[in-house]
């Protein structure tokens, strides 16, 4: 593929961590076996979310505060492109800002990973559980009310290693990163949607570029996944509808099945003592269509008092 003479250098920006890194290189390795004439080059960066890591996300901004600099640089010309985890970015993109492409997804399931219990039936009353997702934390409790759940915040390898200390007896991370840092024989359980339902967009990387930058937008084209694309629509737009946020504790879930886009939904009091569930399904040919399912979805929630749980 002759590389366009408006490509011959790209610029990524990335966080420095190693799960942040490994997206780099491996966008960075796809754009080299398409467009061999463009120099790809990482802009590495450290962001405010990185920075605060005593506090819980919710309580400083939300995960968006992993993304602002890296839109910075993007803004300001120093970058071309970023990519995201996909459930890391906000339901309404910046102005000027837009995802260029939503690549295949990797096993968006959560991971139980401890090395004193094989899975989450085997976690006695009392347990110290570490994780940063109130989603998580939700899910959790409803499970188990005696479960102590404690806050878990670093990167992957900061908190395999606060695991290894003995601070907590099991965390649960997403499955993907671990999967993608070869980690994967750390995973004690697989957690099915059943038990724990993902986050939006959780295993999906997202490219974001400026929403002007057309000659960035048709380079990674083809990195587009059609099937994770409708999926993750659906998802954003459950979330979007429901004034989804940092504060509330909230998941989707859609796959492609039998020819149909097959969603689930979930709102919870931080508790657990209130969980909303639902689901929804149709032929779904394109985001139009998949973007009115999460909608659809997320007017059932309300028509059933959903609203009082929003930021509860």
């Amino acid at each position: 593929m002759a590389t366009p003479p408006s490509l011959r250098k790209l610029t990524i920006a990335t966080r420095e961590s190693a799960l942040a890194m490994w997206q780099a290189e491996h966008l960075r390795a796809w754009l080299a076996a398409r467009h061999p004439g463009c120099e790809v080059v990482l802009l590495g960066m450290t962001t405010q979310g990185d920075r605060i890591l005593d506090q819980p996300l919710a309580d400083i901004g939300g995960k968006g505060l992993f993304i602002k600099e890296l839109e910075h640089a993007m803004a300001d010309g120093r970058a071309d492109l970023a990519v995201h985890s996909l459930k890391d970015v906000p339901m309404d993109m910046p102005e000027g800002f837009t995802l260029a492409a939503i690549g295949a997804r990797e096993d968006p399931r959560d991971a139980l990973v401890s090395n004193r219990y094989l899975d989450l039936a085997a976690l006695p009353g009392g347990a110290r559980i570490g994780t940063s997702s109130l989603r998580r934390e939700a899910q959790l409790r409803e499970r188990d009310p005696l479960l102590e759940i404690l806050p878990l915040r670093g990167n992957v390898n900061t908190r395999l290693r606060k695991l290894d200390e003995g601070q907590y007896d099991a965390i649960i991370l997403a499955a993907a990163g671990l999967k993608r840092l070869g980690f994967g024989a750390r995973i004690a359980a697989l957690l099915d949607p059943e038990e724990s339902l993902p986050a939006v967009g959780q295993g999906a990387l997202a490219l974001e570029c400026r929403a002007d930058r057309a000659d960035v937008i048709a380079a990674l084209a083809d990195f587009a996944d059609h099937d994770t694309t409708l999926a993750t629509t659906a998802e954003r737009a459950f979330s979007r509808a429901l004034s989804g946020s940092c504060h509330t504790p909230l998941a989707a879930h859609a796959i492609v099945r039998h020819g149909e886009l097959w969603m689930r939904g979930l709102l919870a009091s931080r508790d657990g003592s209130e969980i909303l569930r639902g689901e929804a399904s149709a032929v779904v040919a394109d985001p139009a269509a998949a973007d009115a399912l999460g909608r659809g979805l997320a007017d059932d929630f309300l028509a059933r008092g959903a609203a009082r749980l929003v930021g509860a």
